[in-house]
């Protein structure tokens, strides 16, 4: 049961002391299961909060009065900011171990690629697929990196910063890994062209869309707003569309085995931030003081974010025609794509 100020009981010489203070059970938060997990002992509460154990006020706050967190800086309301857990249970450490893991996997497949020559066996029109829409793609990574790394600041509670910090985490990894990726198999391929990736970035008209997209999701000052676009809209529709349907399914038809095993990682980092986060959309939905006005501004954000996500999938279309071997059309990949969203929102109870 969770402690609050009225709790606090006068001890020797009138220093404040916790009730149950000499306990050898915790007492400050209530764990999901019948034990405390590492995961909530290294999180919970880590974030400070006044509503729980701060006797004074906030310990720091801003000139306007405001505390070091709100609870308004978000549209969504929940009548306990505390109770959300992360499915994952990732917390620092595990978080470094696991992105060391994903990052020894990568450079041992590159280097063996490379080793055994490769990709110097890339089909040619591949090769201009990798060099300028993979290439573009990770500044797509990077956005919503970045984009996130704003959000995980204004979380009300150290649960919310951490799933979202991790998300933002795991997209500039990627961002990175694609970087690094296509330098080192461009050392190997005559011609290839470092910089062709920005250049499609910011002037090819099959990219601008996606750039509209990920721009309003980082224009928004709601951080869940941020949190939910990213993971409920612009993945399933554009992310994994892009990833999946397109690098992961064609790669193979081109004579690269290779870049599969890159991508696949971000495919892997999603699964696990797409549960976090319908995991609290989820709680927000079902909150026992908040949950109509929550599904008014989730189904808000859905709309909005869903069809700019749209107009971003709809413009990538002609990249499905630019690789010689092209085992699946457009129009399949986007349909999983759509599925994919109507199996989220379906089951949040969205749309």
């Amino acid at each position: 049961m969770a402690t609050n100020p009225a709790e606090v009981k006068s001890g020797a010489a009138g220093a404040a002391q916790f009730a149950d203070s000499d306990s050898r059970k915790y007492r400050y938060f209530e764990p999901r299961g019948k034990r405390a997990t590492h995961y909530e002992d290294m999180t919970v509460d880590v974030q400070p909060d006044p509503e729980r154990y701060l006797m004074q006020d906030w310990i720091i706050s801003f000139p306007d009065g405001k505390g070091a967190y709100v609870k308004d800086a978000t549209a969504a309301k929940s009548s306990n900011w505390h109770a959300f857990r992360a499915p994952d249970q990732e917390w620092e450490r595990t978080h470094y171990q696991r992105q060391s893991t994903i990052e020894g996997m990568i450079q041992n497949v590159v280097q063996n690629a490379r080793r055994a020559g490769a990709p110097k066996a890339f089909d040619n029109a591949w090769v201009k697929v990798l060099q300028n829409h993979l290439g573009a793609w990770k500044h797509a990574e990077f956005g919503l990196g970045t984009s996130l790394m704003q959000a995980q600041r204004y979380g009300y509670t150290q649960m919310i910063n951490n799933a979202v910090l991790t998300n933002s985490s795991y997209k500039l990894r990627f961002a990175q890994d694609l970087t690094l990726y296509l330098a080192e198999i461009g050392m190997d391929i005559d011609g290839f062209d470092d910089d062709a990736g920005k250049k499609a970035w910011m002037e090819n008209d099959e990219w601008k869309p996606t750039r509209k997209a990920i721009e309003h999701i980082m224009g928004s000052d709601d951080y869940l707003e941020q949190y939910f676009a990213a993971n409920i809209c612009f993945e399933p529709l554009v992310g994994e569309l892009f990833r999946s349907g397109f690098v992961m399914q064609a790669a193979p038809s081109n004579r690269d085995f290779v870049t599969p095993a890159v991508v696949s990682a971000a495919e892997a980092d999603y699964d696990r931030n797409l549960a976090n986060c319908t995991d609290l959309i989820y709680l927000l939905l079902n909150d026992e003081k908040h949950a109509k006005h929550n599904k008014k501004v989730f189904d808000g954000w859905l709309k909005t974010h869903s069809a700019l996500a749209r107009e971003a999938a709809n413009s990538l279309q002609p990249i499905w025609s630019q690789p010689h071997g092209k085992p699946i059309q457009f129009t399949d990949a986007q349909a999983k794509s759509e599925e994919r969203l109507t199996t989220i929102t379906s089951q949040l109870g969205l749309g």
